[in-house]
């Protein structure tokens, strides 16, 4: 089993939050056997921001969300958060949540979480690459009175 402290999920969950509903269903495409204990809802939830990332905390607007909880049918429980109204989505990712907890979750990390974070971080890298091209350098030209 992998380390299943709440860092570590903590990171699992929000990778699988995050992920492209399509692209989690076309890894892992196959639900193992569970027990639905929380079907999928729609909701909402306020989404709050900082100024620099320091400054007193506002609220910035709502974000539709989507929760599920399952049970498989070794007791494990699995619990998901996903962004937007994908029903599927919260399913799936409550299921890989599920299974991380238990002796697959080494083959879990290697088929689902680890190709959606590679994937997360090459797309975080292509936009910073955009933004950086659009760095401008601002300089100050030494004038000859200003020797």
């Amino acid at each position: 089993m992998t380390d299943a402290s709440p860092l570590a999920r903590k990171t699992w969950m929000a990778t699988l939050a995050k992920a492209a509903p399509a692209r989690l269903a076309a890894l892992f495409p196959d639900l193992p056997p569970h027990k639905i204990l929380r079907q999928p809802e729609i909701g909402a939830v306020m989404v709050r921001g900082r100024v620099g990332g320091t400054g007193a905390a506002f609220n910035l607007g709502e974000m539709t969300v989507t929760r599920a909880s399952v049970q498989l049918a070794t007791g494990e429980l699995g619990h998901a958060w996903v962004q937007g109204r994908d029903k599927h989505h919260a399913l799936r990712a409550a299921a890989v949540d599920a299974l991380m907890q238990t002796d697959r979750a080494v083959e879990m990390t290697e088929a689902v979480i680890e190709p959606l974070e590679a994937e997360a971080k090459a797309t975080r890298a292509a936009r910073g690459a955009k933004a950086a091209a659009t760095k401008v350098d601002f300089f100050t030209m030494v004038r000859g009175e200003d020797k």
